[in-house]
Order: structure tokens, then C-alpha cells, then sequence
């Protein structure tokens, strides 16, 4: 199956998890792994193509379906005419990818049993995967989510959510299997590494960050949720350390990680100057956190938010996207951190919640005493609820947890310095916050 290389460069620069945006791609061949198709009028494969216009030079991965015809309804799936005069769409949305793509998996500890399939449908809104829900006739239904920015290595969405998994506790998706593929990368380096996972989808869940969005705007309670979701948390937490490495921290580790920190605020200070009147107080939070005594690090979900979380109608919440922060590297990624850097993450979480749903910040002014209240009512109900279930108190290491958070909060400034200078006052105030609090602690 040949491509036309003008057809893939047009329509890769009009998606959305494609991250070169602003230039031309330059894409280079570097493998093409054949699929063998259930459906025989269909040829599938796995194109990956590095990107020499970016000076990372990542790797994407095509998923391709070659017929002779255009099937009805497959216009948006389009990419080009093929080299031998077939017909390029892009696999996901065509319903011959997801069945063969099972077929070919491999791994995972759930069984997917007989039941018939139904069709597929590819989720919108994705922004560097794509994710291909398939109904099935027996209750459980599955999604098939593809990565489109592929490394060598573990994938962690791979390797944490089978780990999870495996243990049986109920608060990841089942996992089902995996689709590994072997290639040559941008830097000519040879190895393998993770294409696709498959695993449980949880038919009529709703986010968390929704629910608590609207517990915010009606300022009614969410402790108990709150709660349950510290106690989840910390199950998760002891799960992976139990069942994967954890380490002390050496003094190169916390030397390098309070580096990073500092570089974060440098950035944002360019980005905000209005946050350079706190620079020092922050940075002295930073060297005291540096200096305490950290507790062992171990893998973590890594980008931990209420967004990251499903409430299952059988009314269990459920962690996805375990892959990290998207811009950090496979290796970073994987490396072992303080679990604390998630409880930060959901820390901010409920600020932003609160504030979010707050209609004196939506015009612009200060947030109400209302919202201040919820937030700081379902910070502490979280950490009661971590501290209930996890072996250690996250307030026993309360300057480290406090550098996690104004790291974060830090990094949220650039973000909306960059993207929603309307919204930068929500991270500018907690970081103002945790600053005042620390002298005062």
C-alpha cells in the first residue's frame, strides 16, 4: 500500500494533536506495520513518520485503511489517493481499524469474552490520542485508544493502568491488552514501544471536574466527594508502590527537581511580570523544600486534576490518562516522583473548580468569600480523606506539598499569561495565598 506524500502532509497539519503547527511538516517514513484486516475489501497498517520540520523530531503514528472505493458517510476520514490508486482514510473511523486492531492485540488480564461487537465511534475533543469506543452486546463496553505520538518504551497509560488493574482495585478502567510495535526512530535509534492500549470503557460516566464545577457554582457541598476521592487517591498510591519501585530520594533528586522548579518561575516571571513581587518569597519556599526530609518516591498518575476522573454511575470514581503531563519526555514521565505531586495537582484542582463557578471571577473581580470557602472546605476534606487510607499524612511533608503546589500553580501563570490572560489572576492568587501561608505556618 503506497501513500502520496502531499495527501498525508495537508491533512496531518489539520489535526489536532498534530504539534507542529505554524510550519511544514518534513515527514520521514521510518516504519509501516501491516494490520491483517477482518474486513478483506480493507488493507490496514500503522504508518510512523518523524517530523524533521521540529527540531524534537517527534513520532506520529498513522493508522491507515486502504479500499478501492469510498464507502458512504467516510468523507471526513478522507486523507488522499494512494500511490496504487486506492483510497487513503484515516483508520480510526473506519470500522474494519478497531475489530482488527483487537484481533492483533496483545497482554492484559481481562478476558473480552464473546460478546458481539457493535460499531465503532471515534471520541472527539482528544488532543494527542485518538480513542475509538466499541459497544458490546454484554455490558462491558471497551475503548481502543490509539496514541499518535509514539516513543520507544513503556507507555505509562499502558504500564500503570495494567499494573492498577491487575490488583483488582475499582478505580481504573480494566485493562484489556496492547498493541506494541518495533521501529527505527527520528534519531535512528531502534526499539519498541507502546501504539495502543485496550481497555474498559465506562459507559455513562461524567467527569469529576463537571460535577464539582457545579457544586462550585451553587455553592453547595462536595466534602464528601471530596473525600472519597483523597481515600481513592491514596489506594492508588499505595497500590503502585506496592507493586512497583519506589526508592529515597537521593540529593541529586531533590537538587535537580527544585532546578526545575526555579527554571518554571524564571519563565513565568518573563510571562508575568506581575508575579516577580513574590519571586523571592516563592524561591524561599523552594530552598526549604529542597532541604526537608522527603518521603520515598515511586510512579504517580502524573497529571493528576478532576478532569482526570470519571464518576461511574455505579457511583465509584475512576482515574484515566495515566500517560503524564503530555510535554514532558517518555523518560520523564516514568521516572519516580513524590506521590505529593499529584495531591497538588488536585489541590489546584478545586481552586480552579471554585473559581470557575464563581460569577465575580467570571467578570473579572475578586472571587466571593462563598467560593474561597468551598475550595479551602474541599482541600482539607481531600487530604483528610488521603490521610485516612494512605500510610503517611500528606501534611507530614507540608513544605514539600506546598512546593508542589506553587510549582504548579506557577506553571498554570505561564499557561494563562499564554493562552487566558483574562483567567491569570486564579493561579497569581494562589500563589499570593501559599506564600502568606507558609510565613505564617
Amino acid at each position: 500500500m503506497g501513500t502520496t506524500r502531499d495527501s498525508i502532509d495537508d491533512w496531518i497539519v489539520r489535526q489536532r494533536w498534530y504539534s507542529g503547527k505554524g510550519s511544514a511538516p518534513r515527514l520521514r517514513e521510518l516504519a509501516s506495520l501491516p494490520i491483517p484486516s477482518v474486513d478483506p475489501d480493507a488493507t490496514v497498517r500503522l504508518l510512523l513518520v518523524a517530523d524533521d520540520s521540529d527540531e524534537r523530531i517527534p513520532v506520529y503514528q498513522l493508522p491507515l485503511v486502504e479500499r478501492q472505493t469510498i464507502p458512504r458517510g467516510a468523507g471526513e476520514a478522507y486523507i488522499g489517493r494512494s500511490d496504487d490508486d486506492g483510497y487513503l482514510f484515516d483508520a480510526p473511523h473506519d470500522p474494519a481499524f478497531a475489530a482488527s486492531l483487537l484481533a492483533a492485540m496483545t497482554g492484559g488480564s481481562g478476558d473480552l469474552g464473546d460478546a458481539p461487537l457493535g460499531a465503532p465511534a471515534v471520541l472527539s475533543g482528544e488532543q494527542s490520542n485518538t480513542s475509538i469506543v466499541v459497544p458490546r452486546s454484554e455490558g462491558l463496553d471497551i475503548v481502543v485508544k490509539v496514541f499518535r505520538v509514539v516513543h520507544h518504551g513503556d507507555n505509562p497509560d499502558a504500564e500503570l493502568q495494567s499494573v492498577l488493574s491487575d490488583a483488582g482495585i475499582p478505580f481504573v478502567p480494566r485493562f484489556f491488552g496492547e498493541v506494541v510495535g518495533e521501529w527505527v526512530d527520528g534519531h535512528d535509534e531502534q526499539g519498541t514501544g507502546h501504539l495502543a492500549v485496550v481497555q474498559e470503557f465506562v459507559t455513562g460516566a461524567e467527569d469529576a471536574w463537571r460535577i464539582a464545577l457545579r457544586s462550585a457554582s451553587e455553592l453547595t457541598p462536595f466534602t464528601a466527594e471530596a473525600r472519597e476521592l483523597g481515600r481513592a487517591t491514596a489506594v492508588m498510591h499505595e497500590t503502585l508502590a506496592e507493586r512497583m519501585p519506589t526508592r529515597e530520594p537521593s540529593i541529586g533528586d531533590t537538587v535537580s527537581m527544585a532546578a526545575i522548579w526555579h527554571s518554571r518561575l524564571g519563565a513565568a516571571v518573563r510571562d508575568a511580570p506581575a508575579l516577580d513581587a513574590l519571586r523571592s518569597r516563592v524561591e524561599s519556599v523552594y530552598d526549604e523544600a529542597q532541604g526537608e526530609v522527603w518521603s520515598r518516591l515511586q510512579r504517580i498518575h502524573g497529571d493528576l486534576h478532576l478532569g482526570q476522573i470519571l464518576r461511574a454511575p455505579d457511583g465509584r470514581w475512576v482515574f484515566i490518562d495515566f500517560e503524564g503531563e503530555p510535554l514532558r519526555t517518555m523518560a520523564e514521565r516514568s521516572h519516580p516522583e513524590p506521590s505529593l505531586r499529584d495531591v497538588a495537582g488536585m489541590l489546584r484542582s478545586f481552586d480552579y473548580a471554585a473559581a470557575s463557578g464563581d460569577p465575580a471571577v467570571a467578570s473579572g473581580g475578586e472571587p466571593s468569600a462563598g467560593s474561597r470557602a468551598w475550595a479551602q472546605d474541599c482541600r482539607d476534606a481531600y487530604l483528610d480523606g488521603y490521610a485516612d487510607a494512605a500510610s503517611s499524612d500528606p501534611l507530614a511533608h507540608r513544605v514539600l506539598l506546598d512546593a508542589l503546589e506553587l510549582d504548579k500553580a506557577v506553571y498554570e501563570v505561564s499557561y494563562e499569561a499564554r493562552n487566558r490572560p483574562a483567567w491569570i489572576g486564579i493561579p497569581l492568587r494562589a500563589v499570593a495565598r501559599l506564600v502568606a501561608e507558609r510565613r505564617t505556618a
